[in-house]
């Protein structure tokens, strides 16, 4: 069997690669029988002479291999019929900007695989990026108010040569006192940001303790929907009865709009749930936030000034509350400064990597190398052989 590793062909490209060089060695030492082949990349964060010291092939031409991997979706002018695809795809939610993608591989008979779909039997993702994406925009966030205040400055993500150096970084900052951070969700992606803010020594807080006191130090607070919304016809929050009737609930943000500096938005959110807050209410005096690094990027979400995803390239802009428009970053003190890149683990791309070639090895490999007819693998099949599977039959009007 011949696996592929693709190059990245949306634009503009990403850097991350599914599997590190020494991985790909480990397989192989692991399944003797399985032959890795890496298209060339001028951009990937592993180089062409990386993979070559190793004795893995280069070549342009995967059209013999059986399984190809790649990271992000793939231009639709370079699909082989007939083969096995492996990426994030970003078609469940039928996205519009991949649906010309999606037509032609079913035209073309292709099987896809999506990693975002490779889940265990209760729902919980096995393979993801979600960490890296928390890390980076915690990051960014910090970086975003070094800029605004002139208090401190840190170079972009992306600079760094990996976590540990954009860590040490952050060490170095120094913070306002009494300064106020608010995560929202409680997954990877908020975890991940956290653990950004813990390592340079901000203190966690609770919400009770957030909403009520002011401090002598930075604190952070994160908050789940338990926290951020309310029933509007019930005493109490239930998670399960939130998730199964988001239309029931209102918001109950507003109270931690008055006392926050940062907001980084790391949660899910679903469309019919409440949206966070108002354009309106950003317009009043006591909106205090001056930072939103929105990491979930849900534009028209439940964040009114998410207009657009930025690039890592040109992380910011500046939301204007008044006249509700973008405008320059950094243009005016009274504008709100917007992060809201849309792949922010690519500005680690090495350590990303690393850490999502391991999960596919530990989680998923074992399957895809030994017939690929495990649950685990037909969960996460959206195309078999260009024809949609029963479980994402909903996409038929999407085709």
């Amino acid at each position: 069997m011949k696996v592929g590793i693709l190059r990245e062909t949306k634009n503009p490209p990403d850097r991350r690669v599914p599997l590190t060089p020494p991985q790909i060695i480990a397989l192989e030492e692991m399944y003797p029988y399985i032959q890795f082949i890496v298209q060339p990349s001028d951009y990937r964060c592993y180089s062409d002479e990386e993979y070559e010291y190793l004795d893995i092939p280069l070549k342009e031409d995967l059209s013999d291999c059986d399984i190809l991997l790649g990271v992000k979706e793939v231009d639709s002018r370079t699909l082989i019929p007939g083969k096995v695809y492996l990426f994030f795809a970003h078609v469940g939610k039928k996205q519009p900007h991949n649906r010309n993608m999606f037509r032609e591989m079913a035209k073309n008979r292709i099987t896809l695989i999506d990693y975002e779909y490779l889940t265990t039997e209760d729902g919980q993702r096995i393979v993801a990026f979600g960490r890296w994406a928390g890390i980076v925009g915690a990051y960014n966030a910090l970086r975003a108010r070094g800029i605004r205040t002139n208090r401190f400055s840190l170079k972009p993500a992306y600079q760094c040569h990996d976590l540990d150096e954009m860590w040490a970084g952050l060490r170095l900052i120094e913070l306002k006192p009494g300064l106020k951070i608010l995560i929202t969700g409680t997954g990877r992606v908020a975890k991940g940001a956290m653990e950004t803010l813990l390592n340079c020594n901000i203190v966690e807080v609770s919400p009770d303790e957030y909403l009520r006191q002011e401090f002598d130090i930075p604190v952070v607070c994160r908050i789940g929907p338990e926290h951020y919304t309310r029933p509007k016809f019930k005493d109490h929050f239930s998670f399960s009865h939130f998730v199964k009737n988001p239309g029931k609930y209102e918001s109950a943000f507003l109270p931690y709009t008055r006392v926050t500096d940062i907001l980084i938005a790391a949660h899910y959110w679903d469309p019919g749930s409440p949206v966070f807050f108002t354009r309106e209410d950003m317009k009043k005096p006591e909106f205090r936030i001056s930072v939103i690094a929105d990491i979930s990027c849900d534009i028209n979400g439940p964040i009114p000034s998410t207009l657009r995803a930025t690039t890592i390239s040109d992380p910011f802009y500046g939301y204007n509350p008044e006249l509700e428009i973008e405008e320059p970053a950094f243009l005016r003190p009274e504008n709100i400064t917007v992060m809201a890149i849309d792949n922010l683990p690519g500005e680690l791309p090495r350590d990303a990597s690393h850490d999502f070639g391991n999960q596919l090895m530990k989680q998923t490999v074992h399957d895809l190398f030994l017939g690929m007819t495990s649950p685990l693998l037909e969960r996460a099949t959206i195309l078999k052989g260009g024809i949609l599977t029963d479980r994402f039959s909903y996409l038929g009007d999407y085709l």
